[in-house]
């Protein structure tokens, strides 16, 4: 039986980088720590020539890194370089402060899953509320003053009381306030590009869609 985790895996492969997209598990048996299965998706042999990258190859390719890493479509990635354009401000942090407020990033963010799509399917799975209210939609976007919490009849599943029993491994982000004993979380602002930790060049990516 193929392992269903092998195309997070080779969608690292594709970018030379991990993309965290398991979780902790990446911290573990991760093919970009073996320099014999580090080859991109579909090269094979040791005398693998790499094709000489051009300038368009390397915006698209840090483009695709980033909709990886959040875990959106093509199509939800150009609306969200849109509304980046339309915005007042460094177009290239617009697109990263709103793909860090989606809900299941913030989900994410509050350790209360190990990937972006666990929290996706824990919001999707009307875990969450958001001020008081459950919210279902994995891209919904939370403003400031906005409170995150998982809701009381879900509270005692197996997953929140993993993530409550578990010890804090990613740290909270300096722009949300996040309660242990209640599990939730208040938007302070919306995040700056100094309290994002996500690494990737945005500017290419803004020159990408510059063309």
């Amino acid at each position: 039986m193929p392992d269903p985790s092998l195309p997070r895996c080779r969608q690292c492969r594709r970018e030379d980088q991990k993309l965290f997209l398991k979780g902790e598990r990446c911290l573990k048996h991760c093919p970009i720590d073996d320099e014999k299965r580090r080859k991109p998706p579909g090269m094979h042999g040791d005398n693998v020539r790499r094709r000489k990258v051009t300038e368009y190859g390397t915006q698209l390719r840090e483009k695709q890194k980033l909709r990886r890493i959040y875990g959106v479509s093509e199509g939800q990635f150009r609306r969200y370089m849109d509304e980046a354009m339309r915005r007042r401000g460094i177009t290239g942090e617009n697109l990263l402060m709103l793909l860090e407020l989606r809900l299941d990033n913030v989900v994410y963010r509050m350790d209360l899953a190990a990937s972006r799509a666990q929290a996706r399917q824990i919001v999707s799975h009307r875990f969450i509320t958001v001020n008081g209210t459950r919210v279902n939609i994995p891209s919904y976007l939370v403003r400031p003053d906005d409170v995150i919490a998982v809701h009381e009849s879900k509270s005692q599943t197996g997953t929140i009381k993993l993530a409550r029993e578990s010890s804090r491994r990613k740290g909270t982000p300096e722009w949300l306030e996040y309660d242990t004993a209640t599990m939730s979380a208040r938007v302070l602002q919306a995040p700056t590009r100094s309290q994002i930790d996500t690494e990737v060049q945005e500017q290419l990516i803004v020159e990408f869609y510059s063309r």
